[in-house]
């Protein structure tokens, strides 16, 4: 038998815990005992270990479902844990799909709260291993991901120093953010971490610009915290310049028809996080797939801009990623991450400057973001919740305005939505005005939109509006040369009247627009 003691400073360690893990092996337990006496523990070197993100500081979820806490260690092997929350949990080390000995205990539901410490031994035939996490929270855990907008940090957005000074007024929001990695097969762990778990404060939230910590992510915690009021961790995993089809797996890129193709996307702009890799799958495979095992609430999503040169692919593409990513998430944590778990994503913003007829692949995107039904949640995306961002442009962003800096306003909008969808409530306005009817008058060339009473709507320009002028729908996809703006030209509290200054095919329009949510219109 060997107990190997090393120095442990600042540890807080809970001394009969550890006497429970070691059960009837008394003299184990009495030289374990003498290690903590002397201000010693047991090694945590070798192989035994933790999960790379798993860490001081951080959140896990809480009930009613259930944390997955795992690592590494000898196959063969006996591991214990128990928690300052209470429950202890003891479990055999097997070899995993690398090789490497892991380990695995879910955690009985616990309701929010902390801070809790977490003490595991590793019983290797006699020989004992030692791991603490210490100021764990429970709570909800948020995973957030996309390209650059997502990785576009506090620092660079609207009212950046008041942001960065308040963090550390929320001490129970805890922040991570996974290294840029890829990877041609799946990995089962984390290669590299940008930011380890750690309390919002001004350093942690306020890092370089492209590092961390994403300005939507924390915007989108920390008004939801301000909402719940019990903590919260975010996972940011994000690549600047990157398409869907990176992020999704192969058997969803399968379904979808996608083959490897380079096709050019305008970005209107040259910095540091343009350019990521855009191989299938490669983060997916790094930057997703390692995560499988940790317990979350949900995830929100900012992505598509390097999808707009090559748009058509993306209503199957994105929504096939959604499904796959929640089977996968559901699978890896034991069915203790929801199946249908809520998934929020941002609609593209505007480019260019106002008058600028922009790229057409952003309309087309926008529209297939919803699966082609203009609004979520849908048939095609159920428990999926949206911002829009295209009344947000910000055409002087000195990062292009591909990168609009008002993040807070984009945040509070999923925060809204989140709310409705995620958290089930009844009383939240979370979405934009829906036409309950379309009519067309075609002897004053008028289209009167019927929005419902309770919405009260207020329109503040009369420009915005296009109608695809087209007998044939299939000419009517979001790059079509067929749109013409339509502008308003009256409107009341629950009504908007629009006039097609072009009228091709308008004898048919009714016909094409008896169901409003079918309707060929983009505001």
């Amino acid at each position: 038998m060997t107990i190997t003691c090393f120095e442990v400073k600042g540890h807080e360690v809970n001394n009969m815990a550890v006497f429970k893990m070691c059960g009837s092996r008394l003299l184990q337990c009495f030289l374990l005992f003498l290690c903590l006496l002397s201000g010693s523990g047991v090694t945590a070197q070798g192989t035994f270990n933790w999960a790379s993100y798993y860490g001081n500081h951080m959140v896990l979820q809480q009930g009613p479902h259930r944390a997955v806490l795992w690592g590494y260690g000898e196959v063969g092997a006996t591991v214990n844990v128990s928690s300052t929350s209470g429950g202890f949990y003891s479990t055999k080390v097997y070899e995993g799909y690398d090789g490497r000995g892991v380990w695995k205990v879910t955690l009985k539901p616990t309701a929010y709260g902390g801070p809790y410490q977490f003490q595991g031994v590793h019983d290797n035939h006699g020989m004992l291993q030692w791991i603490l996490l210490k100021d764990v929270m429970f709570g909800d855990v948020w995973v957030c991901s996309g390209q650059s907008n997502m990785a576009f940090t506090v620092r660079q957005g609207f009212n950046a120093s008041y942001a960065i000074a308040e963090a550390a007024d929320f001490p129970d929001i805890r922040l991570f953010t996974a290294e840029l990695v890829q990877s041609d097969k799946p990995l089962y762990d984390l290669d590299k971490i940008m930011q380890p778990w750690s309390v919002a404060t001004s350093d942690s939230v306020g890092g370089a610009d492209w590092k961390y910590f994403s300005a939507v992510c924390w915007f989108f915690g920390r008004d939801l915290y301000n909402h719940l009021g019990y903590p919260i961790g975010l996972v940011a995993t994000s690549w600047g310049g990157t398409p869907v089809e990176a992020w999704s797996s192969p058997q969803v890129l399968k379904k979808c028809n996608i083959t490897n193709r380079e096709e050019p996307e305008d970005l209107q702009y040259e910095g540091p996080e343009v350019g990521g890799p855009s191989g299938h799958s490669v983060l997916w495979n790094a930057m997703v797939h390692p995560l499988l095992n940790m317990t979350i609430t949900g995830a929100i999503w900012y992505q598509g801009e390097a999808n707009t040169g090559h748009p058509d692919t993306y209503s199957c593409s994105f929504p096939g990623m959604i499904d796959s990513w929640r089977k996968e998430w559901y699978m890896g944590t034991g069915g203790q991450t929801d199946a249908y778990f809520p998934f929020g994503f941002v609609q593209l913003s505007t480019t260019g400057t106002p008058l600028s007829t922009g790229n057409l692949g952003y309309p087309a995107i926008r529209w297939h973001q919803t699966a082609d039904y203009g609004y979520v949640p849908n048939p095609a995306m159920p428990n999926v919740f949206m911002a829009v961002a295209v009344d947000l442009p910000d055409a002087k962003s000195p990062f292009g305005s591909i990168h609009p800096r008002d993040k807070q306003d984009v945040a509070s909008r999923l925060v809204l939505a989140a709310r409705a969808v995620a958290y089930g409530e009844t009383d939240v306005m979370f979405h934009g005005p829906r036409p309950v009817s379309v009519d067309v008058d075609v002897s004053t060339k008028n289209i009167d939109w019927i929005y419902p009473k309770a919405m009260n709507i207020t329109v503040k320009s009369k420009d915005g509006f296009e109608v695809c002028c087209s007998p044939d729908l299939s000419q009517c996809s979001m790059s079509s040369q067929e749109w013409v703006p339509v502008p308003i030209v009256f409107h009341t509290s629950s009504s908007v009247t629009t006039l097609v200054t072009l009228i091709l095919y308008i004898s048919d329009f009714p016909l094409r627009c008896a169901a409003p949510q079918t309707c060929p219109s983009v505001p």
